[in-house]
């Protein structure tokens, strides 16, 4: 019987070892996180390459500290950096559905608003009280008197010629009318109609030749009346400038070094003449409060500071949790005026981009995806160089806005985080992702354990103590600390990446050490944190175990079985694991179908299970059927199974099973079996090979250990080992077992109790020997199917 290692105590989990280690009073935390050199260095180089393209994928499980390191990364050498422009829209004068965008420096944006502010604010002293002032009110005077002497010269030559043929003329308002004199007195209508008749023709001539007369004298009066309007409008003019002037002027020497400020100006000067005119005139145009006018030349004439950075310093770092298509590109407010929506350039809302130009944008990249039209836009936006706010909708044709703003210029490295599923999708589906997404930086599952990296666990979770409050941290919870981690690695030399798991735990811990009012935190309250989320995520568990002890799920963990083995299984619900033993079941009988996966058939066996139960032909023909065709009928089953299986951890213990039916020997039920194997009989490691052994052995606790109950796992999964205590304490004092296997002869001498065999030189097993049982009933069954298949072609 070849020998099976059997193993000790000091094997089943990791013995940490914090000698060097200057605890309590450790150095301060390293720059950095635990580990991930490559992904740092990696991020360094995505964020130092200016040329476009170089985008960053972040690629890693939630948890492992991904944010952390980019935060970390970016801080110090975005503060460093130079302040990006603000940027603002104001309205654009000739079109007022396209706003103009205006570049900023970095310190200009809520200043220049202000100034603007103020100018209108002055506007409004100024005027209408420069229209009420003397020296407007006698030009204005000056321009009347002159086009009323031309016109009352007129007049009054009419007048002059009207009384030489003894008529009075009249004058009211803007009318005119004539009269007869007789003896130097003004007839009235009845002394009128009492003149003879031919007097009164002569009268009606007269008026008709004065008439014309009049008309001759006036021919010109609309264009004396235009040229008074024209006047009034130019000196209206020259008083709106001689007080606009000078506050533009200031202006235009403070921001004239900034263009788009400078043809801002330019045409504010040309529409204020209007506004001004249109509002400030004394009793012209509509009448309204100050406070509504100030309120209608803000809205009009402030600039829009979409993007301020006037307080700023560096470079701006923006994480968008939500990217939206709104959230990241930005949106245009409505508001309902009388039953219709309305909007202006003053309701234009910045995105996550704006925020970002000129420095760097955090994204997650599963989010990313998630949305509508996203990514797309996204692309489209890096490509172009310009963010453009726009409706998602419209390159389906369908017109939802009623602005078109200008679009702004986009200076952003994008760093999108997310995990290998998604950024391998993307790779996949979109072949221009790889172009704008140049640098990977990977995320390693684990890091392994040195000196260093054991001090900067170490200093993270006193850290993390002291910054969420906790109690200072013994050096035995420190220890139980890192073991959780490794135990989370499943590897007795690498601490996990997913750090932020172990520093949740000692908020969780520091629960406990509060109610037993312990100044430290101790590894007491580690573990018992640690109990308390196994208890909290552990009905599903419970109930599983219920089920086998009272016999609904048939599990045997003593006696012996023919075709019936204890297989290890770990079932995953939401972010907690369990290990379970499953009962495995072989048959075998004449015939050359084959073997059978009942899991397979029944479509629950997914494709590695399958493969893996495929891989059971190629042993038994390597091993048993050299010099006869392997002819056999089997089927091989996970009893009790109703949902998928995937994996192929159980095909060791399926072998097994396979050929304790085939050569009717039994085995121990007090074994449960994990590990994966290829078709020479090599035994290969598997996953969640802790959880295995920990779901079977609550089962053997639970029905009482006997001291014979043991679990088979690969020996390549012994550097895995990162068992509860209560395991290492019942192998300590002989109530159960770990053995460690490397091949399917080990395996089945420690299940059966016998030999397995050596081939001799000639291939032969000693007699006796399983492997020697197989060969015979495998050629056994060989001979029955080649005999009856003999017989059917005679028949036939």
């Amino acid at each position: 019987m070849t020998s099976t290692e059997k193993l000790p105590i000091t094997a089943l989990k990791l013995p940490v070892d914090l000698d060097g280690v200057d605890f309590p009073a450790l150095a301060p935390v390293p720059s950095g996180i635990l580990g991930q050199d490559r992904a740092r260095a990696a991020l360094a180089f995505g964020i130092a390459m200016p040329q476009s393209g170089y985008h960053i994928f972040v690629m890693g499980e939630p948890g492992m500290g991904r944010l952390t390191m980019i935060n970390q990364h970016l801080d110090s050498l975005a503060a460093a950096l130079p302040t990006p422009a603000s940027f603002a829209y104001v309205d654009n004068f000739e079109n007022s559905r396209e706003p103009v965008a205006l570049e900023l420096p970095a310190e200009s944006g809520q200043p220049f608003r202000k100034d603007i502010e103020a100018l209108l604010d002055n506007l409004l002293h100024i005027f209408p009280a420069a229209f009420e002032s003397p020296a407007y009110q006698q030009k204005k005077t000056a321009i009347e008197r002159q086009f009323n002497h031309d016109y009352h010269r007129v007049i009054d030559s009419v007048d002059k010629k009207a009384r030489s043929m003894a008529i009075a003329l009249f004058r009211e308002d803007d009318n005119i009318t004539f009269a007869p004199i007789r003896d130097n007195k003004t007839l009235n209508e009845k002394q009128f109609n009492q003149l003879p008749e031919a007097e009164r023709e002569t009268f009606h001539r007269q008026v008709e030749e004065l008439e014309d007369f009049l008309s001759d004298g006036l021919l010109e009066l609309p264009s004396w009346r235009r040229a008074v309007l024209e006047k009034f409008k130019q000196l209206d003019n020259d008083t709106i400038g001689q007080a606009l002037q000078p506050l533009l002027a200031e202006l235009h020497d403070k921001y004239l070094a900034i263009d788009d400020v400078i043809s801002y100006l330019s045409a504010l000067e040309q529409e204020l003449y209007t506004t001004i005119g249109d509002y400030l005139m004394p009793v012209r145009g509509e009448v309204l409060s100050m406070a509504a006018k100030r309120a209608r030349l803000l809205e009009q004439y402030a600039p829009h500071i979409l993007v301020d950075h006037s307080q700023d310093s560096g470079a701006p770092v923006v994480y968008e949790a939500h990217p939206t298509y709104q959230n990241l590109f930005g949106r245009i407010e409505y508001a309902s005026d009388q039953g219709l929506w309305v909007t202006h350039y003053q309701r234009i809302c910045k995105g996550s981009l704006h925020k970002a130009n000129g420095g760097y944008l955090i994204l997650d990249a599963e989010k990313l995806v998630d949305y509508p039209f996203v990514w797309d836009a996204l692309k489209r936006a890096l490509k172009s160089g310009y963010i453009d706010i726009e409706s998602p909708y419209s390159e389906m044709g369908i017109n939802t806005m009623s602005l078109k703003p200008e679009v702004i210029p986009l200076n952003v490295k994008i760093i999108l985080v997310g995990s290998s599923d998604i950024y391998y999708l993307l790779e996949e589906l979109d072949n221009e992702f790889n172009e704008m997404f140049k640098v990977l930086a990977d995320f390693d599952d684990d890091i392994p354990i040195t000196s260093a990296t054991r001090a900067h666990f170490a200093a993270l979770m006193q850290k993390q103590a002291a910054d969420s409050g906790a109690r200072p941290l013994t050096a035995a919870a420190v220890a139980c600390l890192m073991e959780h981690s490794c135990r989370l690695a499943e590897n007795q030399h690498r601490f996990s990446a997913r750090i932020n798991d172990t520093l949740e735990l000692i908020g969780e811990a520091n629960l406990f050490a509060k109610h037993s009012a312990s100044a430290l935190l101790e590894r007491a309250h580690i573990e018992q944190a640690l109990a308390a989320r196994e208890y909290r995520n552990g009905g599903l568990s419970q109930r599983i175990l219920d089920d086998m002890l009272d016999g609904t799920i048939l599990i045997d963990s003593h006696g012996e079985a023919i075709g019936k083995i204890n297989g290890l299984t770990v079932l995953t619900l939401g972010g907690s694991s369990f290990g379970a033993p499953a009962r495995i079941t072989a048959t075998v009988y004449p015939g050359s179908r084959g073997i059978v996966d009942i899991e397979r058939e029944a479509e629950l066996g997914q494709a590695i299970h399958s493969k893996g139960v495929m891989i059971l032909t190629g042993y038994l023909g390597h091993y048993y059927a050299q010099q006869f065709p392997l002819a056999i009928s089997a089927s091989i089953a996970i009893e009790q199974s109703y949902s998928a299986i995937d994996g192929d951890s159980a095909s060791l213990a399926e072998l097994c099973c396979l050929i304790s039916a085939l050569t009717r020997t039994p085995i121990n039920q007090a074994f449960a079996v994990t590990g994966s194997i290829n078709q020479y009989g090599e035994v290969q490691a598997i996953g969640g090979v802790n959880e295995k052994i920990e779901g079977f052995f609550r089962l053997c606790q639970a029905r009482g250990l006997t001291g014979h109950q043991a679990a088979i796992i690969p020996a390549a999964n012994k550097r895995n080992l990162m068992l509860k205590q209560e395991v290492i304490d019942a192998v300590a004092q002989g109530l159960f077992a770990v053995y460690a296997v490397s091949t399917v002869d080990e395996t089945l001498e420690l299940l059966t109790g016998h030999l397995a065999g050596e081939p001799d030189a000639e291939g032969n097993y000693p007699e006796g020997s399983i492997n020697y049982k197989a060969i015979s009933r495998l050629k056994e069954i060989s001979e029955m199917t080649g005999a009856d298949d003999d017989k059917e072609e005679g028949e036939s």
